[in-house]
Order: structure tokens, then C-alpha cells, then sequence
């Protein structure tokens, strides 16, 4: 998240995550966060109003963070995608899923990656794997996102538009033998 409270980002596919680890060490970028397992879970009302507003209410755990997010509709410049965020972090996901369900958000979808994240020119380059594929997203000012993505080898016009979660959707949709479960988890 910015400081502005406002997301501005690439989510681009990759066949390889670590090639743009080997550009961003080449580059002297520095590494924030090594490989994590992030568990998110989103929460709505029973009629889904928040996913009718286009807005995500979301539970996260990040090796030793624990962070509360809500994110407005999103709207696309060419392939950056720009939403409203605000992020808190707390001490207790129990604790405040006990409070959300008291006004009646719920858990709705859960999803899981392997996230590692990356300080480079300015900008935030994370490196996700997750059960469908590997992503790469940049986030910044708008202004350099597609020029950073350029110079880490990435093709701005491949960024995708959608959430990891209508991402998923899709990949069920295209792979039903596969018979995947609704949540984008990993295999236990």
C-alpha cells in the first residue's frame, strides 16, 4: 500500500520467478521480506455485498504480520490497476474475525502464495507463487510501474486485470478435470 492510500499496480504472469530474482540481484535491489506463505482470507456478508461494490474486506497473514485491508473498486489505466486501500496492522486475526462476525461478514474465500518482496527503483516487486502459477506484481507511483516492469524483463501489456481469487475462478473454469477445490490453497 502507498502512503496515499491508494493501490496502483502490474500483476503480470511469469513462467519463471527466478529470472526476475537474478535481474533484481544483478540489479543491487534490496530484499524486504524472504519467501513467506501468505494465508488471506476474504470476508463478506452472506449476499455478498461487498463483492457486488467491487470492495474486498481481508484477513492476512504474512510470516510474523498480521494485517487487516479493505480495498475500493478498481479501475485500469492501459494494464495499472488503481483501488482505494487501507491497511492496519493487528494483533489478533481470531479476535477480529470474532468482531466482523458479530456484524455479520464471514469468511467467503481463502487463498494462499508464496510471496517474497523487493525494493527496487523506487517501487515494490513482489514475487508470487501461488497454486495456479507464478506472478510477478510491481507497485508504485503509476508513472514508473511499466518502466520498472521493462526493465525486469516483464511485458507490461501481459498484466492481468482480475484478483487472485477471480484469477483462480478462471483457472478452475479452464481445468475442470482437475477437479480444484474453491479456495486457490496448496495441496496438503
Amino acid at each position: 500500500m502507498t502512503e496515499t492510500g491508494v493501490e496502483t499496480e502490474l500483476k503480470i504472469p511469469v513462467a519463471d520467478l527466478e529470472g526476475v530474482r537474478s535481474i533484481l540481484t544483478a540489479r543491487g535491489a534490496t530484499l524486504i521480506n524472504d519467501t513467506a506463505r501468505e494465508v488471506n482470507l476474504l470476508l463478506d456478508t452472506a449476499d455478498r455485498e461487498l463483492a457486488a461494490r467491487g470492495c474486498v474486506l481481508r484477513l492476512r497473514r504474512y510470516g510474523a504480520r498480521r494485517v487487516l485491508t479493505f480495498k475500493g473498486p478498481a479501475s485500469y489505466d492501459g494494464p495499472i490497476k488503481i483501488r482505494t486501500e487501507h491497511e492496519l496492522e493487528i494483533e489478533s486475526l481470531e479476535k477480529l474475525l470474532a468482531v466482523f462476525e458479530a456484524l455479520g461478514y464471514s469468511g467467503v474465500a481463502r487463498y494462499e502464495k508464496d510471496r517474497e518482496a523487493w525494493r527496487f527503483e523506487g517501487v515494490d516487486v513482489v514475487l508470487d507463487h501461488t497454486p495456479m502459477g507464478e506472478f510477478v506484481e510491481v507497485e508504485g507511483p503509476s508513472l514508473q510501474l511499466e518502466s520498472v516492469a521493462r526493465s525486469l524483463g516483464l511485458d507490461p501489456t501481459h498484466a492481468v486485470r482480475g484478483s487472485y481469487m477471480s484469477l483462480w475462478l478462471e483457472f478452475r473454469t479452464r481445468y475442470p478435470e482437475r477437479d480444484l477445490p474453491p479456495d486457490m490453497v496448496f495441496a496438503t
